[in-house]
């Protein structure tokens, strides 16, 4: 199988993901006692009912309900989407010490969302929300370390960050630190104990963790070579529509590899995928309505595919597309273009 089939891409451990509401620090946060987190907690029901109750509690100073307003506006949940206003409730529930609010300012400082990105400033937030236990923000900022985003980049550091949120179950911070054994980036390359990372964080329904055992299991690294086993944490993956996974799966089924080969399955994966942005797979798609495998053949239809890809730097989808321009098929001859597309290959 060649390489544009199935590359396993580098991920650098960001966990982008929101936190909502109800949803509570790992430790008490200034200002809020166990007992105004009891209490809190049994106003979750009624904060939930409606949308002004939210608002009143929010203004009357309930920290939950301004971390929920603030989760609100930044989603576009019962309201109209405004990160000016989610910045304004999440860094208003962040001033009292709430963690979660926290972390979510630190994602939308590094994201840019409604502010003017500034890594610096995720950092801050980052660390305020770790340092009272908030696992996410723990990984995230292990992620800035890693990548040197805000800080300079330590990997030592980041390890640091990612094990202690690793150690309390967070499957990204899992994942991460499989990433870092995988690619020997910062410790010595060891496939052994990425796959034992990946596992612990494909359990808990890390996809990116499944999409790593499935091309570890493919490829031999660090377990003995398993094709079935390959085939179902791609399965896992891409039930989670996790579009490298779907390519994958594609593939196997396009070569029969470790299933029978179906092409029309592996048309359905490669669309999938292709339908997400992937380039291998709007590739591979583009080749299976080039040579009507599985699907009725079409030129034009292949040419479409094969210039999306190649507009992403695809280089096969390249070379692909040369070859169409210069056979004229699907689009007019013209051997300029052809040798031109060929040419950046």
């Amino acid at each position: 199988m060649s390489n544009s089939t199935n590359t396993r891409l580098p991920y650098d451990g960001y966990n982008g993901k929101f936190e909502e509401f109800p949803s509570f620090p790992a430790t008490t946060v200034s200002n809020v006692t166990d007992a105004q987190s009891r209490s809190s907690k049994n106003k979750i029901s009624r904060i939930h009912t409606s949308i002004p109750s939210t608002i009143q509690a929010a203004n009357q100073g309930h920290v939950d309900a301004q971390h929920k307003l603030g989760y609100m506006y930044n989603r576009g949940e019962g309201v109209q989407q405004n990160y000016s206003k989610a910045v304004e409730w999440f860094q208003i529930a962040a001033d009292q010490g709430y963690a979660k609010s926290q972390h979510n300012l630190g994602l939308i400082y590094e994201s840019g969302h409604g502010v003017i990105q500034d890594y610096f400033k995720a950092v801050r937030w980052y660390e305020k929300a770790a340092s009272q236990g908030d696992t996410d923000a723990q990984t995230n900022l292990g992620h800035m370390y890693q990548n040197g985003r805000g800080v300079s980049q330590d990997y030592p550091t980041a390890i640091e960050w990612y094990e202690m949120a690793a150690s309390q179950g967070n499957a990204s911070a899992q994942n991460s630190l499989g990433n870092l054994h995988y690619y020997g980036h910062g410790v010595i390359r060891d496939y052994f104990k990425a796959q034992e990372w990946y596992h612990m964080a494909a359990r808990q329904g890390d996809a990116d963790a499944q999409n790593s055992l499935g091309f570890m299991y493919q490829n031999g690294h660090g377990v003995k070579q398993d094709i079935s086993k390959a085939v179902e944490w791609y399965r896992e993956a891409a039930s989670q529509e996790h579009p490298e996974s779907q390519n994958s799966l594609g593939s196997m089924y396009k070569y029969g590899y470790g299933v029978a080969r179906d092409y029309s399955k592996a048309v359905a994966w490669f669309k999938k995928s292709a339908s997400r942005g992937h380039p291998k797979a709007q590739n591979n798609l583009g080749s299976m309505y080039r040579d009507g495998f599985g699907i009725i053949q079409d030129y034009q239809k292949a040419v479409s595919w094969y210039m999306k890809a190649a507009s992403q730097g695809d280089t096969e989808a390249q070379c692909n597309l040369g070859l169409m321009y210069q056979n004229g098929h699907g689009i007019p001859q013209d051997y300029f273009k052809a040798v031109t597309c060929i040419g950046v290959v």
